[in-house]
C-alpha cells in the first residue's frame, strides 16, 4: 500500500512545510515542546483545507473542507512522525 493511497499528491508539500514551521515553534522560547504537535495538527488544518479550496478552484463546500482537514491532519501527522524518526536516528 502506498502513501499516496492516504495524502493527495499536491498536499505532500505540507509535509517539509509544517516540518519547517515546527523547527521555528522549537526555536522560540515562549511555546513549550508538549504544544507543538497540536499546534502542527491545527496549522495542518488550516493548510490542508486553504489548499484543497485553492485547488477545486476557490469552491467552499463541506466535503472540500472535510478532504482538507484530513489532509491536514495525515500531512501534519507525517511531519511530527518524521522528526521523531529523525531525532531517534540520531541517537
Amino acid at each position: 500500500m502506498e502513501y499516496t493511497n492516504f495524502i493527495d499528491p499536491q498536499m505532500l508539500i505540507l509535509i517539509p512545510v509544517l516540518l519547517t514551521i515546527g523547527k521555528f515553534i522549537k526555536s522560540s522560547e515562549r511555546i513549550g515542546n508538549k504544544y507543538i504537535p497540536s499546534l502542527l495538527g491545527l496549522t495542518g488544518i488550516v493548510l490542508g483545507s486553504l489548499w484543497t479550496i485553492k485547488i477545486n478552484g476557490g469552491l467552499i463546500n463541506i466535503s472540500i473542507i472535510v478532504s482538507g482537514t484530513i489532509q491536514g491532519i495525515l500531512c501534519s501527522g507525517a511531519a511530527v512522525y518524521a522528526n521523531q524518526v529523525w531525532k531517534h536516528s540520531k541517537e
